[in-house]
């Protein structure tokens, strides 16, 4: 759960203090964009060596790295210039792309009989973690420290996470995560690709909304302390979703209708804010936190729901998250760049609410009882 808990906040605590860095250091909107889209392209490229780097060295031994690799990343972004800052969030991004991976190979080489409740415990502590994260991003950067000091302060939690893993790295048992070698026509697949689409449009929505919609209510005259805490409700606002998805959809042989429900939410809350901005924005944002954590929770079931064992399962999961998150990463810069180029938010909505009508049309497709072949 510590090491879950780091996982998120050294990417929201950044959306909330994006006015701070443009105007400290002159990055346009597109490029403070990047800082959102560097973990992605850390997670997309990283994340199918994981598993690799886990056999050599034993997964206990590679969690305490991915920590170490993720504190070094969170303080060297806050020490210098722009390039200092895209750097350390390109290796911060690695720490926790390795982590993303192992975590869930720990839950099942620990938990076996326990896989279902540990994996809902440590998304909602991911979740609850990120949203926390977005909330107390301004006033610690208010308070004195500024948005630097704001970002490093990170690396505390990231480090007693380390602190208390260490006698777990030290007795590291050399079990390799499950089924290392994926199954070679596993692309061919359609199911597949279905997931794996799934997973990179919500992930597409989900860090779109993290790194602009601070910067979307200010410009609607919200405060600056006020937007980030609206990061926070939509973080916390997806919690119910995140323990309750993955039980109901490993009760179900389809899971359509939780698809649909994600849908629903997240168009909802979309368009509300389209429509009314500022208005109701607490609304509008608990609902679309609703939908979007419902289809997190969603997308990372389908990874053994879809498979029809476990090395078949390994290989999906790499797969999704990799070409998924790649997908993703696009989002943060393509938004920044529409909303520089039209001067409103009107136009990044309706992106975010096409891109939602596609993510529904997959999830639907790969929320079908079949496995993948």
């Amino acid at each position: 759960m510590l090491v879950a808990a780091n996982l998120r906040p050294p990417i929201t605590s950044v959306g909330p203090l994006v006015g701070d860095i443009r105007a400290d250091t002159g990055m346009s909107s597109a490029a403070a964009g990047v800082l959102t889209t560097l973990p992605l392209l850390a997670f997309a490229g990283v994340s199918p060596l994981a598993a690799l780097f886990a056999r050599r060295v034993g997964i206990e031994r590679a969690v305490q790295l991915a920590l170490a690799v993720l504190i070094a990343g969170v303080l060297f972004r806050s020490t210098g210039p722009v390039a200092a800052l895209l750097a350390g969030t390109a290796v911060l991004g690695a720490g926790i792309a390795v982590a993303n991976v192992l975590i869930p190979a720990l839950v099942k080489q620990d938990f076996p009989d326990r896989v279902g409740p540990m994996t809902s415990g440590y998304l909602t502590t991911m979740v609850a973690m990120a949203g926390l994260a977005g909330g107390i991003a301004v006033p610690l950067a208010d308070s004195g420290l500024g948005w630097r000091g704001s970002l490093a302060c990170w690396a505390l939690p990231a480090l007693i996470a380390a602190l208390v893993w260490w006698p777990q790295a030290r007795g590291a048992r050399h079990v390799p995560p499950a089924e290392q070698r994926a199954p070679t026509r596993l692309r061919r697949s359609a199911l597949a690709w279905q997931v794996t689409l799934f997973m990179g449009l919500q992930s597409f929505l989900f860090y779109c909304q993290i790194a602009w919609l601070p910067a979307l209510l200010e410009d609607e005259g919200m405060s600056r302390s006020a937007a980030g805490w609206m990061l926070a409700v939509l973080q916390l606002a997806s919690l119910a979703a995140t323990m309750a998805v993955p039980v109901i959809a490993a009760r179900r042989a389809s899971q359509r209708r939780l698809v649909l429900l994600g849908a629903l939410t997240t168009a909802i809350g979309l368009g509300g804010l389209l429509a009314f901005g500022r208005t109701l924005a607490p609304l509008w944002i608990c609902i679309l936190g609703f939908g979007g954590g419902a289809w997190f929770a969603l997308a990372l079931s389908f990874f053994a729901l879809r498979a029809p064992d476990t090395r078949h399962a390994a290989a999906l999961s790499g797969m999704a998250q990799s070409l998924g998150y790649a997908l993703a990463a696009t989002g943060p810069i393509l938004i920044g760049f529409v909303h520089d180029r039209t001067g409103g938010w009107n136009a990044p909505l309706v992106i975010l609410l096409a891109v939602t009508v596609g993510a529904s049309a997959f999830g639907l497709a790969a929320a079908r009882d079949r496995r993948v072949a």
